[in-house]
């Protein structure tokens, strides 16, 4: 075998690595061989060989009483080292935490990693809350937040289009999960600037969401403000929704962003809403508009 062979079998060998660990997710937290072989399509001699190499490196955890496997302490300890080094990681604090104080409300910070997306950070009001806690770097939905709406509706049809065709799952009753039903959301979201999350992740939660862009204009991120749906009223929305909005404008400018900037990528969207930056959050466009 010559060194181009070894090599292109070193590359295979890493991505089927990568397959057996993104075969975990929140939902899943733990599972077994069989499972990971049925999830990757790889051969359970193949995924047994490959859980071996990432347990004995700490990227896999065994439990030996039930003989499945959770990602290890490793990845986490990877994971706050990537995070701790991202510019929005640095720069966010003050916006996020203003943005807490203003609103009263509960304050997401997310990473659309291309598929779903990754919370970078949360600011929580002392006051209980009906609804589950999230922590740093866990993943979430694109479809059925406000962070995630944000996001996904100034990426490319491409990318929506790998979204939808990965699945729409269901978790409450007001849930999107029409393809059709979800592009004409994210054409909303592109026109007003900004997204609502109306109890369609949890129940009795509603939320407001705006995405952040880049300094090379592309939306990267997103920023809400959630809480009982109770408190958050659809009439309370456009007030949130120009606190959001300025917020993830300010972020988005300290992260080198030119307001009125073009985001190529967004071009090949076509017909369906526009592909440039969001209503400037002083204008108030289209913010009596809700799904």
């Amino acid at each position: 075998m010559t060194d181009v062979d070894n090599s292109r079998q070193s590359v295979k060998s890493l991505f089927k690595m990568l397959d057996v660990l993104e075969a975990f997710s929140s939902s899943d937290p733990e599972l077994s061989v069989v499972e990971i072989a049925r999830r990757t399509g790889l051969p359970r001699t193949t995924v047994h060989r490959i859980v071996d190499s990432l347990r004995s490196v700490g990227f896999l955890e065994q439990d030996a009483s039930r003989d499945r496997y959770r990602l290890g302490l490793k990845l986490f300890e990877l994971g706050g080292t990537a995070l701790t080094n991202l510019p929005l990681y640095r720069e966010a604090p003050p916006f996020v935490d203003t943005l807490a104080k203003l609103s009263g409300e509960d304050v997401h910070l997310c990473i659309f990693d291309g598929a779903q997306m990754v919370f970078v950070s949360r600011r929580s009001q002392i006051a209980a809350r009906p609804h589950n806690t999230v922590i740093t770097m866990e993943a979430s939905p694109c479809h059925s937040t406000s962070v995630g709406k944000a996001a996904l509706a100034f990426q490319s049809e491409v990318v929506i289009d790998r979204v939808i065709r990965a699945g729409l799952p269901r978790f409450t009753p007001q849930t999107i999960v029409e393809p059709n039903e979800l592009r004409s959301e994210l054409a909303a979201i592109r026109t007003r600037g900004y997204s609502i999350d109306d109890c369609e992740h949890e129940g009795e939660l509603r939320c407001v969401g705006a995405p952040i862009r880049n300094s090379a204009g592309r939306v990267f991120a997103a920023i809400s403000a959630s809480g009982p749906a109770r408190r958050v009223t659809m009439q309370r929305v456009p007030e949130l929704a120009r606190m959001v909005m300025t917020h993830a404008e300010l972020l988005s400018i300290r992260l080198g962003y030119q307001p009125g900037q073009d985001d190529n990528s967004n071009s090949e969207r076509g017909p369906r809403g526009r592909s440039g930056p969001p209503a400037r959050a002083g204008s108030g466009a289209g913010l009596t508009q809700a799904r």
